[in-house]
C-alpha cells in the first residue's frame, strides 16, 4: 500500500509515501526485470547467440526448403550447444564459491538453463527436425538420454566391466545403435517371442524376469511400479513408446503424452510450469509454447530466439499480432530492448533491431539516445552505429550532448569539436566567443591544432569563421608574412566579418603593423581603417571597456588607449603614403 513507481527503461524505481516522520526518509526500491544481463557466465550465452542470430539471417529467402532444413537444424544445435557451455560453467563456479546466496542463485540459473536446453531440444525433434514416424521414438530416445545427466556414465560403466550382461545396471541403460530397419525387426521378433513366453508361463518361477518380459511389452503396470528408474513423465512416455509403439506417427503423440502425463503423475498434483510447455509442444502448439514460456522465464532470450529460428522454418507464418507486428519482431524488439539498458549489451541489441523490418528502426533510434554517454569513445562509437544507418538526427543530438557537456568542463577544442559535427551553428558560435574571450584574458589561443585546421567547417557560423580568420592572422603575423596579414585584417572589419565588439582588438592590432619601416598599408587602406576607427568610436558601438586589451597576443595597460593619438597616427601615415604616392 502506499507506494509510488517511476518507471525507467530496464528498471522501476518504487518508493514509500507514507512513512513516520520521527522515523527519517523512506526507502527507495529498484526493481529490475532482468538480472540475468547482469550476470558475468550468462552474458557469453547473450554473446555467443547474437553471432549465431546474425548467421541466421544471411540464411537467403529463396534457397529450397530441402536445402535450408540442415542448415536449421545445425543452427539449433548451436544454439543448444552454448546453453550447455553456460551451464557447465555455472555448475563448476557454483561447486567453488564460499557465498551460499551466490552458491544458490548459481543453481536456480543451472536449473532454468536445463529447462531451456530440454524444451529447445524437443522443439528441435518435433518442430525444426520434425522426424518422421519410426525414427521419431529414436529421437525422443536420444532426448530423454541427453536430460538424463547419470544415463552416459552408467553405460560407461556397463560397457567398462568384464561381463556387462551381469552388471547391476545393465537393464538401467539398453542403447540403440542400429538402423531403423534393424531396429524394427528386432522389435517385432522380440515382441513375439516375449507375448509367447508370457502367454505359456515360461518365467512364472522367476517374478524378476516375468517383471522384464512385461516391460518388454509395454506392460504400463509393470512400468509404474518401477517409476523410481524413470524420474519424469516424459521418461516414461519415451520408454512407453519404445516397447509399445516404436512406431509412433507424430500426430499420435499428443495422446500418448497427455495419458502417460496423468498416469505418472499424482492426481492430487498441479503440474509444474515445464510439464504444461512440454505437453505443449507434443501437441504441437507451436504458440502455446511460447506463450507459457513467456510467462515462465525471467527474460526474452530463449522465446526471442526460438521463435526467430522456427519464423525462419516457416512455422509462424500464420500468426500475426493485432498491434501491427508479427510474433517473432515483437519478442526480439523485447529482448533487444532489454539489452539496451545494459552498459555494454546494448551493442548486441542493434543488430536485433535491425532484423526487425516493420518497428527495428523506430526503436533504435528511440533507444540509441538513452545510451549514457561516458566518454567520448562510447560516443563515437554511438555515433558511428547513427551514422551507418543514416540517423541523421540522433547524431546531431548526440553531438549536441557532447558538446554541452565539454563546454561544461571549460574543455572548448572538444566542444568546439563536437557542435562542428552537430552542425550547430548557435552552439559553435558561443564556443567562438569564449575562444575570443580566453584569447583576450591571456593573450594566446587554446587548442591551436583543432583551429588551424578547421578547413570548410569555419563557414558554419560567423564567428566561427572570424575565429579561424583571426587565428590565421596571427599565423601570417608570426611568419613576418605583413603584407597578407594587413590585408586579411582589414577584411576582418570591413567585411563585417568581426563582431564589432572586437574591433578595437583588431584596430590595436594594427598598430606594430603601421610602425614598421616597411610599408605595408596602402593610403586607401589607411583611409579605411580611419574609417573603421571612426564608425567605432561615433558612438554606433561602444567596445566592452572591461576587456582587456591586447596587441597581437601582449596585454596593453588597463588605462584607455587615446583614441585621439590613434586617429593622429592614421593621418600622419595617410599624409605619408599621400606624399609616396606622389613620388
Amino acid at each position: 500500500k502506499h507506494l509510488g513507481f517511476v518507471w525507467g527503461p530496464g528498471d522501476i524505481l518504487v518508493y514509500e509515501t507514507i512513512y513516520k516522520a520521527s522515523g527519517g526518509c523512506p526507502f527507495v526500491h529498484e526493481v529490475r526485470k532482468d538480472e540475468d544481463i547482469y550476470s558475468p557466465i550468462l552474458r557469453k550465452l547473450f554473446n555467443e547467440s547474437h553471432h549465431i542470430f546474425v548467421g541466421l539471417q544471411r540464411i537467403r529467402d529463396d534457397l529450397p526448403s530441402k536445402n535450408k532444413k540442415p542448415q536449421f537444424v545445425s543452427i539449433s544445435k548451436n544454439y543448444r550447444s552454448v546453453i550447455r557451455a553456460c551451464m557447465e560453467e555455472l555448475q563448476q563456479v557454483a561447486g567453488i564459491v564460499y557465498d551460499a546466496a551466490l552458491a544458490t542463485q548459481y543453481g536456480n540459473q543451472v536449473s532454468i538453463l536445463l529447462a531451456v536446453e530440454l524444451i529447445w531440444n524437443l522443439c528441435e525433434v518435433l518442430f525444426i527436425d520434425a522426424a518422421p514416424a519410426g525414427s521419431l521414438v529414436l529421437h525422443l530416445l536420444d532426448w530423454v538420454r541427453l536430460h538424463k545427466a547419470d544415463v552416459d556414465e552408467k553405460a560407461r560403466e556397463v560397457l567398462a566391466s568384464e561381463s556387462p550382461a551381469e552388471h547391476q545396471a545393465y537393464w538401467d541403460v539398453p542403447g540403440e545403435t542400429q538402423t531403423l530397419t534393424e531396429f524394427d525387426v528386432k522389435w517385432r521378433h522380440w515382441r513375439e517371442e516375449v507375448d509367447r513366453c508370457l502367454q505359456d508361463q515360461s518365467f512364472a518361477s522367476n517374478p524378476h524376469l516375468e517383471d522384464i518380459c512385461k516391460i518388454l511389452v509395454g506392460d504400463e503396470d509393470v512400468l509404474l511400479e518401477h517409476k523410481e528408474l524413470l524420474s519424469t513423465w516424459y521418461h516414461f512416455l519415451v520408454t512407453r513408446l519404445l516397447f509399445s509403439h516404436p512406431t509412433v506417427k507424430p500426430t499420435e503423440l499428443h495422446y500418448y503424452a497427455q495419458s502417460s502425463m496423468h498416469m505418472f503423475l499424482d492426481t492430487r498434483c498441479v503440474p509444474e510450469p515445464l510439464d504444461s510447455i512440454l505437453l505443449a509442444a507434443f501437441e504441437f502448439d507451436i504458440h502455446q509454447v511460447i506463450k507459457d514460456c513467456s510467462i515462465a522465464l525471467n527474460n526474452w532470450w530463449f522465446v526471442g530466439h526460438l521463435t526467430d529460428l522456427l519464423d525462419h522454418c516457416k512455422l509462424l507464418q500464420s500468426h500475426n499480432l493485432h498491434f501491427g507486428s508479427n510474433l517473432r519482431e515483437f519478442l526480439l524488439l523485447e529482448y533487444a530492448s532489454g539489452l539496451f539498458t545494459h552498459h555494454s549489451l546494448w551493442q548486441l541489441a542493434v543488430d536485433y533491431f535491425d532484423h526487425c523490418p516493420e518497428f527495428g528502426r523506430v526503436y533504435l533510434e528511440l533507444q540509441i539516445e538513452r545510451v549514457p554517454l561516458d566518454t567520448e569513445r562510447k560516443a563515437l562509437k554511438v555515433i558511428r552505429i547513427c551514422e551507418q544507418r543514416q540517423m541523421t538526427e540522433q547524431v546531431r543530438s548526440i553531438c549536441k550532448i557532447m558538446a554541452k557537456k565539454a563546454l561544461r568542463n571549460n574543455r572548448l577544442g572538444s566542444a568546439l569539436s563536437w557542435s562542428i559535427r552537430a552542425k550547430d551553428a548557435a552552439f559553435a558560435t558561443l564556443i567562438s566567443e569564449r575562444f575570443l574571450q580566453d584569447y583576450c584574458a591571456k593573450g594566446t589561443f587554446s587548442d591551436l591544432d583543432l583551429i588551424d585546421n578547421l578547413g570548410p567547417a569555419m563557414l558554419l557560423s560567423d564567428r566561427l569563421t572570424f575565429l579561424g580568420k583571426y587565428r590565421e592572422f596571427h599565423r601570417l603575423y608570426g611568419e613576418k608574412r605583413f603584407s597578407d596579414a594587413a590585408k586579411l585584417l582589414l577584411s576582418l572589419m570591413t567585411a563585417k566579418i568581426a563582431p564589432r565588439s572586437f574591433w578595437m582588438t583588431l584596430l590595436t592590432d594594427a598598430l606594430p603593423l603601421l610602425e614598421q619601416k616597411e610599408v605595408i598599408f596602402s593610403a586607401d587602406q589607411t583611409h579605411e581603417l580611419m574609417f573603421c576607427l571612426e564608425e567605432l568610436t561615433s558612438g554606433k558601438s561602444v567596445p566592452n571597456p572591461d576587456r582587456p586589451m591586447q596587441v597581437l597576443g601582449y596585454p596593453l595597460s588597463n588605462v584607455c588607449f587615446p583614441f585621439n593619438l590613434l586617429i593622429h597616427c592614421f593621418i600622419i601615415c595617410s599624409n605619408l603614403y599621400s606624399c609616396l604616392a606622389r613620388g
